[in-house]
């Protein structure tokens, strides 16, 4: 091992190594023969700690000297070291490498709570089925975005309010078996209709105390289609209109996009094991560019949808306060990583309507994002309800700048962003929800004022539950 190798200031070196041509560690010393076994290398390997394999590759390409702080994370502790790399002077194509600082500190323990809701949100990006279940989880509704899917769903349309394992094949467990949800989150299911296998993921909806009052069901595919997917019928759409991007592209490319997020939100979250800083920041750069780029798909498929002449929604009787409550949880992980509060109708309290659940979750989605988009930091978003004369309404309001009266009057307009720039937003979103609010019988409108916040107002028609 050689030892003539020092600090540019003189320091002497804690540790030695030698790497190859192609970036193996041949031979080192302690602590960086340990690091690098622990990290799942092998000596003699390829070096297994990124921020070490970057410097080494970037002063074997460039012949040049270069010096570093490096932070890795063994699974036990988060090591920070100072790296001085240098081309080898004997003739060969790899590097010197020595070791001349080295601290260790605990890893943190990711919270447990904080581990489920990032799971949750993976696992929403991933899932190409989506059902609503009750307490007993019992279906209440669903959604499919993949054409395999197509059966599945309109048995559970056909026969609400029956367990959702009836409807899918479990290995081990009889249909309408009722087990704890626990049980059956993460099982393994076959989908009459589909050649894929799919895994179910059971989300509790939040309770204070008790048991979960309602869980989302989220179905994600082991493996992607065999070929490109035959065009989607359009839920509420009943004529022939030609919709390219609905019924074609955007199925195509949401699951890959959706894989792309899920992936490196698995990175970011180190949901997959330890990663240093700075590549888990890249990571969310990925999922972010995914997440935009989805919602533009998403949001110019809406649009051929609500603007085609044929276009009606599919109306029955819900709870808005259940709604409400169902997309401030979904928003929750967001609104808790920007410092914000979701002050969500109460448990027990009801609100019946006449709509479609999944375009009133839509809508409401898109006004409580917006919200936390908008809001400062430590301060609170507000969903109300009232009722009035045969209507409803759910109010979403927050503590943001608020909007002139000339930017009232445009921030329903399509394509109409306010001056945002750089956010990956469309300025789709409140006008689809408003055409959507219309469809329903409803409509959606604004009170605000500079400095002041924004009230959007979501009006829908009263309905009554029976007795």
């Amino acid at each position: 091992m050689p030892r003539s190798m020092t600090s540019t200031g003189g320091q002497p070196a804690l540790a030695h190594a030698l790497s190859d041509s192609e970036d193996r560690l041949v031979s080192a010393e302690e602590p960086l023969a340990a690091l690098q076994l622990r990290c799942g290398g092998d000596l003699p390997g390829t070096i297994a700690v990124p921020a070490l394999l970057d410097v080494v590759r970037k002063a074997r390409r460039y012949g040049l000297r270069l010096a570093r702080p490096v932070v890795a994370q063994d699974g036990i502790e988060t090591i920070t070291a100072w790296i001085e790399v240098q081309p080898r002077p004997d003739g060969e194509q790899g590097c010197e490498i020595a070791l001349l600082n080295w601290r260790t500190a605990p890893l943190v323990a990711l919270d447990p709570g904080e581990f489920d809701s990032r799971r949750a949100e993976i696992d929403r990006h991933l899932a190409e089925f989506f059902a609503r279940l009750d307490a007993n989880q019992r279906v209440l509704v669903c959604e499919a975005q993949a054409p395999d899917l197509a059966e599945l769903a309109a048995a559970m349309h056909a026969e609400v309010g029956r367990m959702w394992t009836d409807f899918v094949g479990i290995e081990g467990i009889d249909s309408g078996q009722m087990l704890h949800w626990r049980l059956l989150d993460g099982v393994k299911v076959s989908v009459p209709g589909s050649s894929r296998t799919w895994r179910a993921s059971l989300l509790p909806q939040y309770a204070p105390e008790g048991p979960p009052p309602g869980f989302e069901l989220c179905l994600t595919a082991q493996e992607p289609l065999d070929a490109p997917p035959a065009p989607l019928a359009i839920a509420g759409a009943t004529g022939s209109h030609d919709r390219l991007l609905g019924r074609e592209i955007a199925p195509v490319l949401r699951q890959p996009i959706a894989r792309i997020i899920a992936n490196a939100e698995t990175i970011r979250t180190r949901l997959a094991g330890p990663l240093a800083q700075e590549y888990a920041d890249y990571a969310g750069d990925i999922a972010a560019a995914g997440q935009h780029l989805l919602a533009l798909v998403e949001d110019l498929a809406d649009l051929e949808v609500v603007e085609a002449d044929d276009f009606s929604t599919q109306p029955d009787r819900i709870d808005l306060a259940e709604v409400a409550r169902q997309a401030a949880g979904i928003l929750g992980v967001r609104a808790r990583d920007k410092d914000i509060a979701i002050d969500a109708p109460r448990v027990g309290e009801s609100l019946p309507a006449t709509a479609e659940f999944r375009r009133v979750l839509q809508i409401l989605l898109n006004l409580i994002g917006n919200a936390i988009r908008y809001s400062p930091a430590g301060s609170q978003v507000w969903i109300r309800l009232e009722a009035q004369a045969g209507r409803v309404q759910a109010i979403v309001a927050d503590q943001g700048p608020g909007l002139s009266e000339e930017d009232q009057a445009r921030v329903f307009a399509k394509f109409e962003r306010l001056g945002r720039s750089g956010d990956g937003g469309t300025g789709l979103g409140l006008y689809i929800s408003q055409r959507l609010a219309r469809a329903m019988g409803g409509d959606l409108t604004i009170e605000s004022a500079p400095g002041q916040g924004a009230r959007f107002i979501l009006e829908l028609p009263a309905a009554e539950f029976p007795a």
